[in-house]
C-alpha cells in the first residue's frame, strides 16, 4: 500500500479526507467565534440546539478522518477491547486509592480533551480540568471508591475505542461524610505515547426519589 496516498492522494492531488478535514477544523473554529462573538444570537439558538452537542459532532466527524483505515481485524479488535478494558480497570484502582488527582493520569493532555457532566461543558480542555482538580475537588474529597458496572468497550480503530458502563462512587469528605452516587459515564479512549487515555468524557447522574 503507498502510505503516501493517506496524505497527498493520487499525483500529488490533496486527499479527500484530508481536504474534509482542514474543512470541518475551519467550520469548527469559525462556528466557536461565531457565538462567542454574537452573545444575543447565542442566547436564542441554545433555547433550541445544545451549542456543545454541534462542536461534539464535528469533533467525531474530524476524529474519524483523522483515523481513516480499514476496518479492525479479529486480532485488532480484541487487542484494543482488552487494552481498553485494562485501562478502565487502572483508573477505579488509582481514583480509589489516589484520590480524584489520579483522574489527570488518564485525561489526555491535547487540545481536543473536553469533559461534559449532566448535559454542561464542565472542562473545556485539559489545563481548565487539571486547575480545578488541582485547586479545588482534591480540597474537598478526601477518598473516592469507583466502580464500573456493565463495562461495554467499542473498538473504532487500533488507535480509538468507544467506552460506556454504569459506575458507582461513594465520595467521602474530609469530615467524613460518605456520599454514594449512581450514574453512566460515555467517552472516547485513545492511544497516546503515554498509553491509552481518554479523549472525552460524559458523566450522567442517577435521578434519586
Amino acid at each position: 500500500m503507498d502510505l503516501n496516498y493517506l496524505e497527498n492522494g493520487i499525483s500529488g492531488e490533496e486527499n479527500p479526507c484530508k481536504r474534509t478535514r482542514k474543512r470541518l477544523t475551519y467550520v469548527q473554529t469559525s462556528v466557536a467565534l461565531f457565538f462567542m462573538d454574537n452573545q444575543a444570537v447565542n442566547n436564542i439558538f441554545l433555547t433550541k440546539v445544545n451549542f456543545t452537542t454541534i462542536i461534539f459532532l464535528l469533533s467525531c466527524i474530524l476524529i474519524s478522518c483523522n483515523n481513516n483505515k480499514e476496518p479492525l481485524t479479529a486480532k485488532e479488535f480484541i487487542v484494543v477491547q482488552d487494552s481498553v478494558r485494562r485501562m478502565t480497570e487502572l483508573i477505579a484502582r488509582d481514583v480509589s486509592r489516589e484520590g480524584p488527582v489520579a483522574w489527570l493520569r488518564y485525561f489526555e493532555n491535547s487540545s481536543g480533551f473536553f469533559m461534559a457532566s449532566e448535559g454542561q461543558l464542565v472542562f473545556p480542555n485539559n489545563d481548565s480540568a487539571t486547575s480545578f482538580i488541582r485547586n479545588k475537588l482534591v480540597k474537598s474529597i478526601n477518598k473516592i471508591n469507583l466502580r464500573w458496572n456493565n463495562l461495554r468497550i467499542d473498538p473504532l480503530t487500533p488507535k480509538l475505542a468507544g467506552i460506556s458502563a454504569a459506575f458507582h462512587e461513594e465520595i467521602t469528605g474530609f469530615d467524613g461524610r460518605k456520599k454514594p452516587e449512581d450514574g453512566y459515564f460515555t467517552g472516547i479512549a485513545q492511544q497516546t505515547r503515554k498509553g491509552w487515555q481518554l479523549r472525552n468524557a460524559h458523566w450522567s447522574l442517577m435521578v434519586t426519589k
